[in-house]
């Protein structure tokens, strides 16, 4: 069991440092994310297909699968953007607006009942970003990507689980970042036309912090939170994952010094966030155990 946290942990401090390797690649955003999962697609595919794991699915459920993929690629496009637009923290933060767009969505699109309690959970967690916007103007428009991508990032996870039987965890990844994949490269050349950004091929600094980005930060964090669940219950692993967003901004805090150029209302809209989760983690707790 100590082992199986240790794991889980890691990959969640995987997930964390997705941001700031944002700041560290110089690509656009939508260049940025066409690496991303370029490379992580080739190595699942030669990885399954030496280990012979690539299972058989129907035709119907691989467009499907497709499909969903296109949302991943499009919420880590906004959420790139958000940051390069803003900065680590503002992106972090505002991706903690996830929880209300699922509490409204996953109602709507599977049999679980709407709840008004995590409805208003996830709205402390938009006034949070509210006050971020109202009054620090220098960030908005990285915040409206911030909130797009936890829109998008919403829909693609309850989506997800709706068809999460249908394949084994690596075959599932590797059809829907092949999904992202297509989507990302049909709409490369109108996105270049509006972003065309001053690199289009990585440099020799990019390459190593994609694949840091692409193996560590994707393909290990994946595989590590696969091995845990095996141990831990899905309980414990939802916990652990609220403290993404503080390690991603944490090590912002610690890399680019991000806390001197954060205002007031940051940490106010923080605070209320914090406080979202921590109520959410306590009405979990009072259900179950970990």
């Amino acid at each position: 069991m100590k082992q199986a946290l240790i794991k889980l942990h890691i990959s969640v401090f995987l997930a964390g440092f997705t941001g700031v390797l944002g700041v560290l690649i110089v690509l656009t955003p939508g260049v940025l994310v066409w690496y991303r999962i370029m490379l992580t697609v080739v190595t699942l595919f030669v990885w399954l297909l030496w280990k012979n794991k690539i299972a058989k699915i129907s035709i119907g459920t691989v467009w499907k699968l497709l499909g969903i993929g296109s949302l991943i690629a499009l919420h880590w496009v906004c959420f790139y953007a958000s940051i390069k637009m803003a900065n680590v923290s503002i992106g972090l933060v505002c991706f903690a607006s996830v929880g209300l767009f699922t509490a409204v969505l996953e109602p709507l699109l599977t049999n679980k009942k709407f709840s008004w309690v995590e409805v208003g959970l996830g709205m402390i967690s938009l006034a949070g970003i509210y006050l971020i916007f109202h009054f620090d103007t220098r960030y908005r428009t990285g915040i409206l990507f911030g909130i797009a991508s936890a829109l998008l990032g919403a829909l693609f996870s309850v989506l997800n689980k709706k068809n999460v039987e249908v394949a084994p965890p690596q075959t599932l990844m590797l059809y829907e970042l092949s999904g992202g994949l297509i989507i990302l490269t049909l709409g490369m050349p109108v996105y270049l036309h509006y972003f065309p950004g001053s690199y289009l091929f990585p440099t020799l600094s990019d390459w190593c912090w994609l694949l840091v980005l692409s193996w560590l930060c994707t393909v290990l964090a994946m595989d590590l939170m696969l091995q845990a669940l095996k141990k831990v219950s899905a309980f414990t692993q939802n916990l652990s994952l609220n403290l993404e967003p503080v390690y991603g901004i944490l090590l912002a805090f610690l890399l680019f010094n991000e806390n001197e150029k954060l205002n007031n209302s940051f940490y106010i809209g923080l605070a209320l966030i914090v406080l979202s989760v921590v109520l959410q983690m306590l009405r979990i707790v009072r259900k179950k155990q970990i």
